[in-house]
């Protein structure tokens, strides 16, 4: 019995006590002391410096990628400009002076342009003076060049224009003796004929027609005196044609 009312009283001890039930408040108490008296805590510490170095990071950033607008500006700018004298090349013809270079060789001529009149005045007074013995020295060079050239013509022999002609002489039928219509053709002789090569070619129904070339030339044989000439062996020689005709 006294046992038990030793316990009973302990436990009414315990329960008039609160501490131990609000310890965690007591505990929350203490740290926040500790913080005051000792500053931030060292996760808070680490936690700042971490922002400072992003800040300081994002502004190196800025600067980097100002600096590389400002590069990539410069470079677009330059090639404005090559892409502009790249194309002022290619529309200039080539060989063309340039335009600072014409001013130059231009101006002497527009200087004796200006000059003109006092220049050609000055000519005219002073061919005012023996302009007769220059006249007759020019006229005589010039005549002796004419007859020299005269005389170096007159020594070449003259070019002396030929023709080849390609006859067709037809007989009147195919009982024509054709080995004495071309002897008859032969006998023609002229100054300035000379006959060729000759062959019998078939016509039709066992005729043939004699194809005989000839050269001529043509101040002395013309085709109608040649045509008149064979046509006169009536007994072998019905007609005469030129079938081909070249100047040689």
């Amino acid at each position: 019995m006294p046992k038990q009312s030793t316990k009973m009283s302990g436990l009414q001890c315990l329960a008039s006590e609160n501490i131990w039930f609000d310890k965690h408040s007591y505990d929350e108490a203490e740290k926040c002391f500790y913080e005051g008296a000792n500053g931030p805590s060292t996760q808070s510490s680490s936690h700042g410096g971490g922002d400072q170095e992003l800040v300081s990071r994002m502004k190196s950033m800025e600067v980097e990628n100002h600096t590389l607008h400002k590069v990539v500006a410069e470079m677009r700018a330059a090639l404005q400009k090559l892409e502009l004298r790249v194309a002022t090349l290619e529309k200039s013809p080539a060989g063309v002076p340039s335009p600072k270079a014409v001013p130059v060789n231009a101006a002497p001529v527009k200087q004796v342009q200006n000059g003109g009149d006092e220049d050609f005045d000055d000519d005219d007074d002073m061919d005012l003076f023996g302009s007769d013995e220059d006249d007759e020295e020019a006229e005589r060079l010039k005549q002796e060049r004419l007859d020299a050239y005269a005389a170096k013509k007159s020594k070449k022999p003259a070019l002396i224009a030929k023709s080849s002609l390609l006859l067709d002489v037809k007989p009147w039928d195919d009982e024509t003796d054709m080995a004495k219509l071309e002897e008859c053709v032969r006998s023609v002789q002229m100054d300035g004929l000379l006959w060729g090569a000759s062959k019998l070619v078939p016509v039709g129904y066992g005729i043939k027609k004699l194809q005989i070339t000839c050269v001529v030339e043509d101040d002395k044989v013309g085709t109608d005196i040649l045509e008149e000439e064979l046509t006169k062996f009536e007994d072998f020689i019905q007609s005469v044609d030129v079938a081909a005709f070249n100047k040689i």
